[in-house]
């Protein structure tokens, strides 16, 4: 599988379609064109992959604890950070249930966890990675990797080529997608390269920050005495007072901060008011089921109920014992002391640490931490049907380089499995029917031509 492209002599090589990345995105993208192809009689199907790492689907390898969480039984337009239209017609193109019958027709079958996560039942991320690759082969996607792109170059007309500029040589191609990925986990060769691609070819790109990332707390903070500690919790994020955005889920304290989902979750929020000049506040509460002042009536009737009971073994029924004697020493109350004995304004002091405690956030753990990239080419520049240029006739962006992040649970991936059909299909109906040259010769057709369709 591994092919290096080579300089040669004479004029560059030539395919009708390259695509340039060989993440989720990428493959799938690949696959579903060569697919169409074959299905309106292109043999064989004149599809290149590029990739510039050694390995495929790096990323797809390290997700899910290398399990990959391969989609979210529920994924909806208010789970992502985007146009809600339009991931609401994405996602009706290509459903959840869509990619849960095409993963079976790869031989990939999934399973449900409790939280609505799908995974394979293999609990392998390497499952999926074989599975892609081995449908891209079958279906006649020529795949090179080390094939590492360093400039594009699109021509002035509606039919020039696209000039790819690789480390040993030069390619040509009539269509040309990307899905370079974005800056998160640059070690996975998803460094940003992409952008500057899109740049040369017209296109603009959003100011880009790390996404679902753990977060960095001040270490005059005391929260690796916590560290290894996980619980729900909710998490909140006031800018000038205001309340910008809230999520309830798993906090884990680590020795530098905080992880676990609703921290990733929320962490791109922080970071988008920290980059634009504002000072946000974490706020974090210990309760998230109960509002505060429901908090303080069940203190209140347990006082009246059991006099002696002490604060920290009430405070113990809903938080692990070390976490609740933490939060009884920020709150200046010895743990042995009977509940009915806590003057009220003790008790107010412990409501607000437990309802609305201020971390102390320095800042992301960076990029080589986050699972995905905020920003990127606006929307508004593509086909969300299609996921076409609407800047370059023939190019199509698909996945991480696009700016749309969603929240942690597989809801990214079904973004990318999504992206991929839509963009793979029209590419290949943009192509002349009947027998075609690999290569691509013979003169390409409108890149819009019949791609609204689904299938």
């Amino acid at each position: 599988m591994e092919r290096m492209v080579g300089a040669g002599q004479g004029p560059p090589e030539h395919r009708a379609i390259v695509v340039v990345g060989a993440g989720a995105a990428g493959l799938t993208t690949a696959i579903a064109c060569a697919e169409e192809c074959r299905a309106r009689g292109l043999e064989p199907p004149p599809v290149l992959l590029l990739e510039g790492a050694r390995r495929i689907g790096a990323k797809i390898l390290v997700s899910g604890g290398g399990r990959c969480n391969v989609t979210h039984r529920a994924a909806l337009p208010d789970d992502y950070h985007a146009s809600r239209p339009v991931i609401r017609n994405v996602l009706r193109e290509f459903s959840v249930e869509d990619t849960v019958a095409w993963f079976a027709s790869l031989g990939v079958e999934l399973k449900e966890e409790q939280t609505g996560k799908l995974f394979p039942v293999t609990d392998s991320a390497r499952t999926v990675v074989a599975a892609l690759v081995e449908r891209a082969e079958a279906v006649g996607v020529e795949i090179r990797t080390g094939a590492r792109v360093r400039e594009i170059r699109g021509g002035d007309g509606e039919h020039a080529p696209f000039r790819i500029e690789l480390e040993d040589g030069e390619l040509t191609c009539d269509r040309l997608a990307l899905a370079t990925g974005g800056r998160s986990l640059p070690k996975s060769g998803s460094d940003g390269a992409g952008y500057a691609f899109a740049r040369a070819l017209g296109h603009t790109v959003t100011d880009t920050w790390p996404a679902l990332v753990p977060l960095v707390l001040d270490p005059a903070f005391p929260h690796a005495e916590m560290s290894g500690i996980s619980h729900r919790a909710r998490l909140t994020v006031r800018v000038a007072g205001r309340q910008v955005e809230e999520r309830t889920g798993d906090l884990l304290w680590t020795h530098f901060g905080i992880s676990g989902p609703v921290a990733m979750d929320i962490s791109r929020t922080w970071i988008a008011a920290a980059e634009a000049g504002e000072t946000p506040r974490l706020e974090l509460c210990f309760t998230p089921d109960f509002p505060r002042e429901a908090v303080e009536t069940e203190l209140l009737e347990s006082a009246r109920r059991s006099p002696v009971r002490t604060i920290e073994s009430w405070l113990s029924i809903e938080l692990p014992r070390r976490l609740a004697r933490w939060i009884l020493g920020r709150a200046d109350l010895p743990p042995r002391a009977p509940i009915a004995q806590i003057p009220r304004a003790e008790r107010r002091r412990l409501l607000d640490q437990l309802d609305a405690l201020p971390l102390p956030v320095t800042g992301p753990r960076g990029w080589n931490m986050a699972e995905v990239t905020a920003g990127g080419v606006p929307l508004a520049e593509i086909d969300h049907r299609t996921f076409a240029s609407r800047r370059r006739p023939g190019l199509h962006l698909v996945g991480e380089i696009l700016d749309c992040d969603g929240r942690i649970g597989g809801f990214n991936f079904q973004w990318a499995w999504a992206g991929g059909h839509l963009a793979g299909r029209a590419l290949a109906r943009s192509l002349p029917t009947g027998p075609i040259d690999a290569r691509g010769d013979g003169a390409p057709a409108d890149p819009m031509e019949d791609a609204g369709s689904r299938r």
